[in-house]
């Protein structure tokens, strides 16, 4: 092909191009007009076919798909549309009547983890943990109060003037957060945290560089020993990822109870009881809060209590059946160390009411916890887990505790994160509770000069194992494996 024929091939592909690129991120006046006239005729034609409600999701759409082809032939006919602009148009009216109209695309991509909803003409999303401004945008501030309506409703909750703030979930388990005026002064405002369908085990957070293999071993037996354990950390630094992980090293044959202000938890085993805690009805009443489900769920014979996240009177009722014999428990907090979960734990605990002595309630901190596991989000979007420290008692008026593991920071580099997780040097104490479980972890774990491992693409295939003392990894060098024999032996 000569050089004229090929400019002339690249300049009749060139306009294709630009056109989907515009009509991509920015419609038009008379594309978004076209899709609203659609939109109303095919609402009369749904509230017209009482029929409508005996088809599945998919007949509906392809119901829709065949109503806007005969609208354009019938009634549209002078609308200049390809086929490109043709497409998009069935996609979005079939969005806004079936989904989440301008939130779908955002949703159904996976590299986003937060939707950021702003009023209706400002949405942004994170990726790679880095905030960006999308072209997303709704018709006007009703169009936006519409499609979170749609989420609320779908899960029971409600949204309005006398209860303006909601809490709700999608149906991949998403939360999501909705506030509207006249708390939100410039328009509803919408927040969506997806859920990662690769979060559910360790594997994923050792891909992801989130803990290294020695501490995925030491955890998973932790929960496998039915240790108490908190997870701690801010806002979006993955407290629910984590618990998603560490609860898929609960034995399948134990009988679970969660209990969630909104259900995000996606737990694998079969004997599961998931509890959700329920708002005041319009008239105040019918409330039911995470304390109630707390003390219920001690009177259904659990093997493990969960709670999605401890954050008032329910702490104390919580604390109260790790000290009665309900081992295992696991839930989450907002704090920034070790330490200020304890002071957090104990201010809590005072929400309940009941006029306890401070030491009585650090002395049931002190008895109920074992693992302290603390996690953070990164400068450059990566969550870690910074520190596990183990609650070793009370010194007087003072919860003791040690740290295990710790993640030092060696510096920032090309936007990324340089650092690596190191042992303390001090071999705990639940060590001991392994044994009487019959479960064990290499000791060599805990000294201070090891370096840790991780799981990466090139060795992605190594699997947690149950039963094992020494890692069979070939991320373990032959040094320390002539050293796991000697301690066999």
């Amino acid at each position: 092909m000569s050089l004229k024929d090929r400019l002339n091939t690249k300049s009749q592909i060139m306009p294709k191009i630009e056109a989907e690129t515009t009509m991509a991120h920015a419609a038009t006046g008379d594309f978004l007009n076209l899709k609203e006239q659609l939109h109303v005729l095919l609402v009369e034609k749904v509230n017209s076919t009482p029929t409508w409600i005996n088809y599945d999701d998919e007949q509906q759409k392809e119901l829709i798909k065949q109503f806007v082809e005969s609208q354009l032939i019938n009634n549209f006919k002078n609308v200049p549309l390809n086929k490109f602009e043709k497409d998009r148009l069935i996609k979005e009216i079939i969005q806004e009547a079936k989904g989440y109209g301008p939130l779908d695309p955002l949703l159904e991509d996976p590299t986003i983890s937060d939707i950021l909803v702003n009023g209706a003409k400002d949405v942004f999303v994170e990726k790679n943990g880095k905030l960006y401004k999308t072209n997303v945008t709704f018709k006007d501030n009703q169009h936006l109060r519409n499609i979170i309506e749609r989420i609320v409703s779908k899960v029971g909750r409600r949204i309005d003037e006398k209860s303006p703030m909601v809490d709700a979930r999608l149906a991949d388990g998403s939360r999501v957060n909705a506030i509207i005026p006249p708390l939100a002064i410039d328009g509803p405002s919408l927040s969506i945290r997806k859920f990662k369908q690769d979060a559910g085990n360790l594997e994923s957070l050792l891909k992801w560089g989130t803990l290294s293999n020695e501490i995925a071993q030491t955890l998973s037996m932790a929960v496998k020993a039915k240790l108490n354990i908190v997870i701690s950390g801010g806002t979006g630094a993955g407290k629910t990822t984590l618990l998603n992980s560490l609860s898929s090293q609960i034995p399948n044959d134990e009988r679970i109870i969660t209990i969630e202000d909104s259900a995000e938890l996606s737990l694998q085993q079969e004997h599961i009881v998931r509890l959700e805690t329920r708002i005041a009805n319009i008239e105040g009443t019918g409330q039911i809060a995470a304390r109630d489900l707390v003390i219920n769920a001690l009177r259904m014979r659990p093997d493990r209590i969960i709670v999605g996240e401890c954050r008032g009177a329910e702490t104390l009722d919580m604390l109260q059946a790790m000290n009665t014999g309900h081992d295992g428990s696991l839930t989450t907090l907002h704090a920034n160390s070790p330490r200020d979960a304890l002071s957090r734990l104990e201010t809590m605990a005072m929400y309940s009411g009941i006029d306890l002595p401070e030491k009585n309630i650090k002395s049931q901190i002190a008895s109920a916890v074992n693992l302290i596991i603390q996690i953070s989000r990164m400068q450059d979007g990566t969550r870690k887990i910074t520190s596990i420290s183990e609650i070793t008692g009370m010194e007087g008026n003072v919860i003791s505790m040690q740290e295990i593991f710790v993640f030092e920071q060696t510096g920032f580099e090309n936007s990324k994160v340089q650092g690596h997780h190191v042992s303390t040097g001090i071999r705990p104490k639940f060590v001991d509770k392994l044994k009487e479980k019959s479960l064990s972890i290499p000791l060599e774990y805990f000294n201070k000069e090891r370096k840790h491992t991780y799981i990466n693409g090139a060795n992605a295939d190594i699997k947690l194992t149950e039963q094992s003392s020494v890692i069979k990894s070939r991320l373990i060098n032959r040094n320390d494996n002539i050293f796991n024999q000697r301690l066999q032996k």
